[in-house]
């Protein structure tokens, strides 16, 4: 009888966010990835991106799997988005803060995942603050609580590239869905 217990996390956000990334330096696994050479505006910053999912695992022993789903950033393979909630138990943000309009790109995914973060705890994670530290983490709380009311959710300024950092990511929302499942967490990761 298998009594593993399976979480379900989406890692969404903007093309250029972290999100490939961010799965790699997490992933128990080498990670599943769709990337395609870019066609359009994305080819003037990046050789690859997205267009299906990245997956990639967190064994946290024999008790538990964390299995983390990366969507594509582009608004044309935004029907991913609906299909990869169904099951998810949360959702981790990435928002590139070098981009133009960062807190736009915060409202937009807010407003494409509203039918699941109903239900479903969230967090958000900010990439890129060294090259541009506006808007600062107090912004992105200010620009959330306009559409998200009466929750706490949690900021923090992540380094894609570092496995600690987006590791507290995580265990802020492995935190929100199952606290008991953070030691194991802690532990598998310093392993």
């Amino acid at each position: 009888m298998n009594t593993q217990q399976n979480y379900k996390i989406i890692i969404s956000g903007p093309v250029g966010a972290g999100k490939t990334t961010a799965i790699a330096a997490l992933s128990d696994i080498v990670p599943v990835r769709t990337d395609a050479r870019p066609t359009d505006e994305v080819a003037a910053a990046k050789n690859a991106t997205t267009v299906a999912l990245d997956y990639g695992t967190i064994e946290l022993g024999a008790e538990a799997k964390v299995h983390l789903y990366g969507t594509p950033g582009q608004d044309r393979f935004d029907f991913m988005w609906d299909i990869m909630t169904d099951g998810a138990l949360g959702l981790i943000l990435l928002m590139n803060n070098a981009q133009p309009d960062p807190l736009a790109d915060l409202r937009q995914f807010l407003s494409a995942f509203s039918d699941f973060l109903q239900t479903a705890p969230f967090c958000v994670g900010v990439t890129h603050m060294d090259v541009k530290s506006t808007p600062t983490l107090e912004d992105y709380h200010k620009a959330m609580s306009r559409q998200v009311r009466d929750r706490v959710v949690p900021v923090f300024s992540v380094d894609g590239r570092s496995r600690r950092d987006v590791n507290v990511l995580l265990m802020a929302m492995l935190g929100m869905i199952e606290p008991r499942i953070l030691a194991d967490v802690a532990n598998s990761q310093a392993a």
